[in-house]
């Protein structure tokens, strides 16, 4: 989404939004000196929430919702995606309507703008409000076609219910030039579309490494060295425990980011995984007990997170934590090799590294069917 922020050095109003590395900033209005001390940090406020409300339509689009009836969660999605046509009106009105009742938040956050921008009272304020808001809009109708270039790129730091099959083969491809990822990766991609594919490439590195060194795939990860999120392990091990049992990237990710999401909301998805997690909880303590009786654990002392994934960017955290899992396969393989050739003319390591980028290819286009 767009941040907003009033610039006191310059007198200027600033949007800033995440292009997957880094930010960029633009310039949206010069005020007057007299507007930078009255009411420019609420419209900064107000139009950072506009911008947040209506990326929650990108993020979270209709056609992800379970039930689509009237009232349902698909119908009152679909209700504030409509909002987005009455806007631009609500911007430029001279006066706030009182006849129609305002049911959606869309409407309330772009009534709330007006109202800041009639009482700082310039015209000149308002058409270039307007200009950015109607900016802000069309990079999320851009995102939603599939287009994360301009300023839709802050696509590329969101995460999504859904992902569109052309993103994912985007994501494909650019795996497939760089399967250990790429600024490509990061900067032109949904990372929800990004995290399937790079399951898919994950899994292929599992595969080659358990067959190189006889190691099961569901081990492989777990002799790695451990990553600095203590979640890492739990995610790849889900993973390829799944993918190792036939499912598809797809229905493997998806479910991941959906529930770190419903998380994100405040709310828990379904009672199966938070039952997993109460037991894995209470195997902990029991161990402990047994192996450490001189410390006090009990069940109010455990740290129990919800979801495996970062709620405020599920998406990219996946996608990050499948690279590393992917440099985790490589680091095996590499090291079964150097132990195994001890006695041997050893391989060089970049004739090792691209016999790894090899097979790995080879074996991600030998199953395609896994990806979606």
């Amino acid at each position: 989404m767009t941040r907003y922020a009033i610039d006191r050095a310059h007198n200027t109003l600033l949007a800033q939004w995440s292009s997957g590395i880094g930010d960029t900033a633009t310039v949206v209005a010069r005020l007057t000196h007299d507007q930078v001390h009255r009411n420019t940090r609420r419209l900064a406020g107000e139009l950072t929430r506009l911008s947040h409300i209506c990326w929650r339509s990108y993020t979270h689009p209709p056609s992800a919702a379970d039930r689509h009836g009237p009232n349902s969660l698909g119908w009152h999605r679909q209700q504030e995606r409509d909002a987005f046509d009455r806007i631009l009106p609500a911007l430029i009105a001279s006066t706030q309507p009182t006849d129609n009742p305002i049911s959606t938040k869309v409407e309330q956050t772009a009534h709330a703008v007006a109202r800041t921008l009639r009482t700082l009272d310039s015209s000149q304020l308002t058409t270039h409000i307007t200009t950015d808001v109607a900016a802000e809009l069309a990079a999320i109708e851009q995102a939603e076609r599939g287009d994360l270039s301009e300023r839709a790129q802050q696509a590329t730091a969101l995460s999504r219910e859904d992902a569109s099959p052309l993103q994912i083969s985007q994501a494909d491809r650019l795996l497939h030039d760089s399967p250990f990822g790429s600024h490509d990766l990061f900067t032109q991609v949904d990372p929800t579309a990004a995290a399937i594919a790079a399951a898919h490439w994950y899994y292929a590195a599992v595969t080659i490494t358990a067959q190189r060194t006889g190691i099961h795939p569901v081990h492989i990860v777990a002799s790695a060295e451990q990553h600095e999120k203590p979640l890492t392990l739990e995610s790849l091990t889900d993973i390829t425990t799944a993918m190792d049992a036939g499912m598809r990237a797809r229905h493997v990710v998806m479910p991941l980011i959906r529930n770190a999401l419903h998380v994100a909301d405040g709310h828990l998805h379904g009672i199966h995984e938070i039952e997993q997690r109460l037991t894995a909880a209470h195997e902990i303590i029991t161990r402990a007990h047994a192996d450490h009786p001189e410390i006090d654990i009990t069940p109010d002392t455990i740290y129990l997170p919800l979801t495996s994934l970062d709620p405020t960017r599920p998406a990219p955290d996946l996608l990050d934590t499948l690279l590393h899992g992917i440099h985790t396969c490589w680091n095996l393989y590499y090291h079964h090799h150097t132990n195994s050739t001890l006695d041997t003319p050893r391989t060089p390591h970049q004739q090792l590294r691209q016999t790894f980028l090899t097979t790995i290819r080879q074996e991600a286009g030998t199953r395609p069917e896994r990806l979606l």
